[in-house]
């Protein structure tokens, strides 16, 4: 089947929306300030990492949904598989890894609004996904895979990533990606290489702002739409926080103003809100409407405090929809 005669989001009868990448827990300062170099009171631990937020939002919009992922064998790997779980996501790819703790990720909100992290990643159980037998059977039933830039960074992970991307496709699945990329990964040629390869198969792009330019470096947005365009990317969904979203595809464009709502936690927002668009398409609600659900998503997880507290259910984001303001 050709670029041209796939749908951009293959149906949700074809099997489950799956997504690769890290898991963490968030462990918040409960006061903003500059750092962690004093003694501080902390909230947490919150359920955490970009792709854990993503199938989670999918997965309470009642889409089915599964990760391949990897957490030590303690509490936080706990917290987050219950979690999961709990919201109907297929967990059964997640691997245990006894000799390494799960991931974290410490945060502390300046007083500009800004925010400091202290990170343990890379030395995490987050690093050590493998091709398990459980992760090839996740892959060998999915109908859609959903990537974030962050796992691309993850060094046992490309191997079940290009398995991924092959073995889904071949079932006639579909591709999404968001970049979630920071300017100096992509100084590193084997990251820029991973970058490009996933761009050029992917059907759905969910840039940030900016990260629209890091995808396709242009001099304006429509010509890094074009290009996107020109790719064989169907649908550029372009997140601009609090001045809506737009999708762009061959067709046309489509554009969403924001609502309005008090902010207390951004993280997440991005991955909420591409959760809702991407279980709202396999769904089979046209573009518009994914759209406006994917807004509403967005910013009912600003809302909350956590990473992941604010993923919502569709009857939820209705009655969100029903009675909020617009920006």
């Amino acid at each position: 089947m050709s670029q041209a005669e796939r749908p951009a989001i293959a149906p949700e009868a074809l099997g489950p929306a799956i997504t690769i990448g890290e898991i963490l827990v968030e462990i918040m300062a409960d006061a903003p300030g500059l750092g962690f170099l004093e003694p501080l009171a902390l909230t947490g631990p919150f359920p955490s990492g970009a792709p854990a937020i993503f199938i989670d939002q999918l997965a309470r919009m009642g889409a089915s949904a599964g990760i391949i992922a990897a957490v030590g064998a303690d509490d936080f790997g706990t917290v987050n598989i219950r979690r999961l779980a709990d919201d109907g996501v297929d967990v059964s790819a997640i691997a245990i890894a006894p000799q390494h703790p799960t991931g974290t990720a410490f945060v502390r909100y300046k007083p500009d609004g800004g925010r400091d992290f202290v990170f343990n990643i890379a030395l995490s159980a987050a690093g050590e996904i493998h091709p398990t037998e459980q992760a090839r059977a996740l892959i060998g039933r999915a109908g859609h895979l959903h990537l974030m830039g962050t796992a691309l960074t993850i060094p046992h992970a490309w191997p079940v990533i290009q398995y991924a991307m092959d073995t889904i496709r071949s079932r006639g699945g579909s591709f999404s990606f968001d970049p979630n990329v920071r300017k100096e990964l992509l100084a590193s040629p084997d990251f820029r290489e991973r970058f490009a390869a996933v761009l050029a198969r992917a059907d759905v792009l969910l840039p940030s702002g900016d990260e629209l330019f890091a995808a396709a470096p242009a001099a304006n947005e429509p010509e890094a739409v074009t290009k996107l365009l020109d790719l064989g990317i169907s649908e550029i969904v372009l997140k601009r926080g609090a001045s809506g979203a737009t999708v762009f595809t061959r067709a046309g464009r489509y554009d969403a103003t924001a609502y309005g709502v008090e902010e207390i936690d951004p993280t997440g927002a991005g991955d909420c809100f591409g959760g809702a668009y991407i279980a709202c398409r396999r769904l089979g609600l046209p573009i518009e409407q994914a759209l406006d659900y994917a807004n509403a998503a967005g910013a009912i997880a600003v809302t909350a405090r956590g990473p992941m507290e604010g993923a919502s259910t569709r009857d939820m984001l209705e009655a969100f929809m029903n009675n909020a303001g617009r920006m």
